[in-house]
């Protein structure tokens, strides 16, 4: 594509006095069309990958990159155990852990809920990465005078809901009770609030409790066992792996799931409503498209004469097919670049204000998160542009076709 071309393509986009409000009105629609599409999809699909980031942080904050159990029974060697997986390749570091739910109550009020044991080393190091501690101190969980009530750090939300605070008394009662001649008895003990946590997920901070693994072994009556192992692995995105690797070493009494597989379905559904989004949005751009065909079948139309003219002194058919062309790509360009640019100025504004709040107790986050990757950039930008490319092509080569004698017959 040479000069002419171009010269001649950019002063068709500019239209002349007489036809000035046709071509420029024709025009703008188009790049307003193409505008639209890309924003529409720098957007949606900068919101639905920051949701699936934000999800993944979240959830890894409260759960393990990997879990190791043993098929129907509590683990007993757990300390021989966790010797040989911290062995493995990749993996960083292998704490123990105790699982169950429970009934939680206090004055007035009462909820279900989770409580997890934790091991005292990650207790004195702050509790569970990515938590945010509101009020208090994981590492207050490991204190306490003998015959004290043990110490729990419970979510911002099931503090609010069971209007507790630091200092106050929380009932755990455990369905997994003693059996006595008269039946299966529930277990109940006071625990004291040490510490308020957010996580973010509405889910977990209105049901999540932890305590110490020695004051939960005493309040289950475990003895020396745990529920199993979780395992913190260098690369998040290398768990599958790791996890075939650990339950090959510990062998069929034992299993192993990661952090993909746990919340499977959850990101699944996130990915294919991803690509829906985009194959959806993307239709705007497609509608876009005929505007920017349509404005090319009537600049054919009102270029008839000077088509011939162009001809008759010497353009082939390649120069004319590339005149229009250049104009069809021109459009889609400057949509694309207004649409990108609107795009990013308007996820930068949700990211930094956030000023779209959710419901909590609906969704797993409060407010909408953004996150535009390169890739996904990259991608929106070539089908912007490939649309606009083959939009292009049946006006030009009509155009290229048209035979100069004809045209100028009746001129």
């Amino acid at each position: 594509m040479g000069f002419f071309e171009s010269f001649v393509a950019l002063r068709y986009l500019r239209g002349v006095k007489k036809q000035k409000g046709f071509i420029s009105w024709s025009t703008l629609i188009s790049v307003a069309g193409v505008v639209v599409g890309v924003m529409a999809l720098i957007v949606v699909i900068g919101v639905m990958t920051g949701f699936d980031q934000d999800l993944k942080r979240k959830i890894l904050s409260v759960n393990a990159h990997i879990i190791v159990l043993q098929h129907g029974a509590s683990l007993t060697n757990y300390r021989q155990l966790a010797a040989e997986v911290k062995t493995v390749p990749g993996v960083a570091e292998v704490y123990p852990f105790i699982y169950t739910q429970v009934m939680l109550s206090a004055p007035g009020n009462i909820s279900g809920g989770v409580i997890r044991g934790l091991d005292l080393e990650t207790l004195r190091k702050g509790g569970p990465r990515g938590l945010e501690v509101t009020r208090g101190r994981f590492a207050d969980l490991t204190e306490g005078a003998p015959g004290a009530p043990p110490r729990v750090a419970i979510g911002n939300e099931l503090a609010r809901n069971l209007n507790l605070n630091i200092g106050d008394y929380l009932n755990v009662i455990s369905p997994l009770g003693t059996l006595t001649p008269m039946g299966r008895m529930p277990r109940m003990k006071p625990f004291r609030v040490s510490a308020i946590f957010h996580s973010g997920m509405y889910e977990f901070d209105s049901t999540l409790v932890y305590t110490s693994i020695p004051a939960l072994q005493e309040f289950l009556g475990l003895g020396d066992r745990v529920t199993g192992l979780e395992v913190e692995v260098k690369d998040i995105y290398a768990a599958g792996r790791i996890s075939e690797a650990i339950q090959k070493k510990l062998g069929p009494r034992f299993t192993t799931k990661d952090w993909m597989q746990m919340n499977r379905s959850l990101f699944s559904a996130l990915k294919l409503e991803k690509i829906a989004m985009f194959i959806i949005l993307t239709l705007i751009i497609l509608v876009a498209a005929f505007g920017i065909a349509s404005t090319l079948f009537m600049m054919v139309m009102k270029k008839t004469r000077d088509i011939a003219i162009l001809k008759s002194m010497g353009a082939t058919r390649q120069s004319i097919m590339e005149i229009f062309i250049i104009k069809g790509m021109i459009i889609g360009l400057i949509g694309t670049s207004i649409g990108m640019g609107l795009g990013l100025t308007l996820c930068g504004l949700l990211k930094h204000y956030k000023f779209i709040n959710l419901p909590r107790d609906v969704y797993y986050i409060s407010t909408l998160p953004v996150q535009v990757q390169g890739l996904d950039l990259v991608c929106i930008i070539g089908a912007a542009l490939a649309i606009s490319f083959v939009a292009t092509l049946y006006p030009s080569w009509q155009a290229a076709r048209m035979d100069p004698v004809e045209a100028i017959r009746y001129e």
